[in-house]
């Protein structure tokens, strides 16, 4: 996993002073390093009967989409306000300069859809622990969150429900 890390560069002070930004678009746009990030986290849940893969705008739809087509299952969009088209459940979240919201269809599981939550990176998570609420409050079964980078100290996986964490590449 080391050389898949080594790939994704660091970027000071973005996207504010202070904030070491780990950009991701380096190992996206190398095929091999793409595919095998894909493969290794796909390989976790094959077997497992996932029916839907829930994206997280917007760099969740790159790793959603690719996970669903490896598992043979369907992508779910969680989405900002005013984005999806038909009638939506909202769930607001703090940020540590404000608040968000984001929103899903109201009909995108049957109670009991076993569903993984997939965004790039988790930080402090409060995005995904809002996108955990939205997809259980339609009565989805949340098997995991994967992301594909972890900034560990940023304590994020204290946000969700424990052993609901996966993460590939990890940042200490």
């Amino acid at each position: 996993m080391e050389d898949l890390k080594t790939i994704i560069r660091d970027i000071p002070d973005f996207p504010k002073k202070g904030i070491l930004f780990k950009d991701i678009t380096t190992l996206l746009s190398d095929a091999k390093s793409y595919h095998r990030m894909i493969d290794l986290i796909a390989h976790r849940y094959i077997g497992q009967n996932i029916a839907q893969v829930v994206g997280v705008e917007a760099r969740g739809f790159i790793l959603g989409a690719a996970l669903a087509y490896k598992l043979g299952a369907g992508v779910t969009l969680v989405r900002k306000p005013g984005k999806l088209p038909y009638r939506t459940r909202k769930q607001s979240y703090q940020l540590e300069y404000g608040e968000d919201t984001l929103e899903i269809h109201e009909d995108a599981f049957q109670p009991g859809t076993r569903v993984i939550i997939a965004d790039d990176l988790l930080a402090t998570g409060g995005t995904v622990a809002a996108v955990y609420q939205l997809v259980t409050s339609l009565g989805a079964d949340v098997i995991e969150c994967a992301f594909m980078t972890e900034l560990k100290f940023l304590n994020g996986r204290q946000r969700l429900p424990q052993g609901k964490v996966f993460s590939l590449l990890q940042f200490d």
